[in-house]
């Protein structure tokens, strides 16, 4: 069976490209998803991702090895395993990053990704409920909007940002990013709006559009150096299927360079430790891996019995909002926990935000995965562009195998440096009245330290990530450690790009799911003026795509 086009992952990007390359119906197009269909309704109702996180579902749960900058410490890799990928998974919060962040990716050679080009494809990926502006978009498949039923308590943590000298805003993705404020969400009616219900869901009647779940890809076929299809294992046996033009890899950050890898596409040492052919010996397949590492803050507050917690009246509200979700798409369970939060410059002379906050309307430990008894309210920290740089590598040659995944967490002193002043900063605010007045204690664990020593033990024993790897196939225009060129091509292969936040060549200053789905915008549109332009050159190849082989639908109709 052969495709046009090939998607490998059925997360941000690969939902993005499903639907933008299947508008033409003259193509026709195959996504690989390795989970299943996201049916759960732990995906849907926005406060089920606190479930999620405790039964690990949807998710490939990766572990890092321990990290030497953590006290030996490994710490958890969620990574959403379900159609709509980590955008199924995730806090839901819709944040582009800043605008030096693209300004910077163009400056290093990539033509076309400065901020300025890339906010059109923005713009168009976007519809926002509430702001018409230059900065949005009001027409485009992703909602975006406000949290339907926030909770009160993030007027008192705005206004204890106010109360430490920050300056107030309700668009973090517009003219400027700077402040604290409101997070807004991806969310449609009071449901989490995935990508994959943004973009894949309403065409999956198209005839030209065949998705495969359950489907774990073990490697990319090459003739040569072009690729030329995919092979994926379901349902126990190896399955094969052709590219007639192109195959897109969207299966992120940390398995974008592990399936080239498997498929002989890597640094030559690490494929011949595991017995793997070279296909093209390209030693940045899987370096420059970059994310952002989160410090918490608990606050012990029981008298905030309308926070999430676990007691006898959490549970009883909790109980009482399931009808009212189910009814009306409203109250508590809309939440996605971190309603609000803050970029802010650790210290004065920063020229943009190098910070960070999320505020969560819950005591939050260990990711969630943690039961944890009473009320109260948590503040998390992380530096945005951090100098550490780590790498996926192979754990083994079996492509049903982990990666091997060594984010090198403060493996550069000054993002330890940053991360004190931005814990210090985010203590400052809740000790301000309008926290203060709620009574919150902060937890012992953290309380207990006070010098920039103490702190910096608190952060090496707790700090893990907040879910943002990027980087391991760097864009770049040839440098020894680049992986693509500005149009998403892997260097020195044909038909095959990568398109996800794995080709972002430094973390972007804020979420990566809003940015990957732009990335995805973008390459459809280069994808499509390539096919143009060889149409042109051969009418020849302009072939109508038939439907008589077979429906549209691999897997989803079971």
């Amino acid at each position: 069976m052969n495709f046009d086009y090939i998607i490998v992952g059925g997360g941000s990007g690969g939902c993005v490209l499903a639907a933008r390359l299947s508008e033409d119906p003259s193509v026709s197009v195959a996504l690989i998803e390795a989970g299943p269909v996201d049916r759960n309704i732990l995906i849907h109702v926005p406060a089920g991702l606190a479930l999620l996180a405790q039964t690990k579902t949807a998710n490939w749960n990766f572990d890092s090895v321990p990290q030497k900058g953590l006290n030996g410490r490994t710490g958890w890799q969620p990574r959403g395993k379900v159609l709509g990928g980590s955008s199924s998974v995730n806090a839901m919060i819709y944040i582009r990053g800043h605008r030096a962040d693209y300004d910077h990716w163009a400056a290093e050679g990539n033509e076309g990704w400065s901020y300025d080009e890339v906010l059109p494809y923005f713009r168009r990926a976007e519809h926002n409920e509430r702001i018409h502006d230059e900065y949005h978009g009001n027409d485009g498949p992703l909602n975006v909007m406000d949290l339907r039923s926030p909770s009160r308590y993030v007027q008192d943590f705005i206004q204890a940002g106010r109360e430490a000298g920050y300056r107030i805003t309700d668009d973090f993705n517009g003219a400027d990013q700077e402040g604290i404020g409101p997070y807004q969400v991806t969310h449609k009616n009071g449901e989490r709006f995935s990508a994959a219900k943004a973009y894949l869901t309403p065409n999956l009647g198209r005839k030209n559009l065949t998705v495969f779940t359950d489907a774990h890809t073990t490697r990319i076929l090459f003739e040569g150096r072009r690729a030329t299809g995919v092979e994926f294992r379901r349902a126990g046996r190896l399955e094969q299927i052709g590219a007639n033009h192109e195959v897109l890899m969207a299966a992120g950050a940390l398995q974008t360079p592990q399936i080239l890898m498997l498929s002989g596409v890597g640094p030559a040492a690490e494929l011949g430790r595991h017995g793997i052919g070279v296909v093209h010996d390209l030693p940045g397949v899987g370096q420059n891996l970059q994310d952002h590492l989160d410090a918490t803050q608990v606050m012990v507050a029981p008298q905030m019995k309308e926070s999430f917690g676990v007691s006898f009246g959490g549970i009883a509200r909790v109980l009482k909002a399931i009808p009212q979700w189910r009814q009306h798409r409203r109250g508590i369970l809309t939440t996605n926990f971190a309603e609000a939060g803050g970029f802010i410059k650790s210290q004065a002379s920063e020229p943009i935000p190098d910070l960070q906050l999320h505020f969560v309307i819950a005591k939050l430990v260990d990711h969630g995965r943690k039961t944890v008894l009473g009320h109260g309210y948590s503040g998390h920290v992380c530096v945005l562009r951090p100098r550490s740089r780590g790498s996926v590598t192979l754990a083994s040659g079996d492509p049903m195998a982990a990666p091997r995944i060594d984010p090198n967490f403060l493996g550069d002193p000054d993002d330890l440096q940053r991360m004190v002043r931005g814990f210090r900063l985010m203590r400052e605010i809740f000790n301000q009245p309008a926290l203060a007045r709620l009574g919150g204690k902060e937890h012992p664990r953290s309380a207990n330290a006070t010098t920039d020593a103490e702190i910096e033990q608190f952060i090496r024993n707790y700090a893990d990530t907040i879910y943002h790897p990027v980087g391991t196939c760097r864009m770049g225009p040839g440098a020894a450690m680049d992986v693509v060129g500005a149009d998403l091509r892997i260097h020195g292969l044909e038909g095959i790009r990568v398109v996800d936040a794995s080709m972002m060549p430094r973390l972007i200053g804020g979420n990566t799911n809003a940015p990957t789905i732009m990335v995805a915008e973008k390459a459809s549109d280069m994808i499509k003026a390539a096919r143009l332009a060889r149409d042109q050159a051969d009418p020849q190849t302009l072939q109508p795509f038939a439907d008589t082989e077979s429906p549209s639908i691999e897997s989803l109709a079971a």
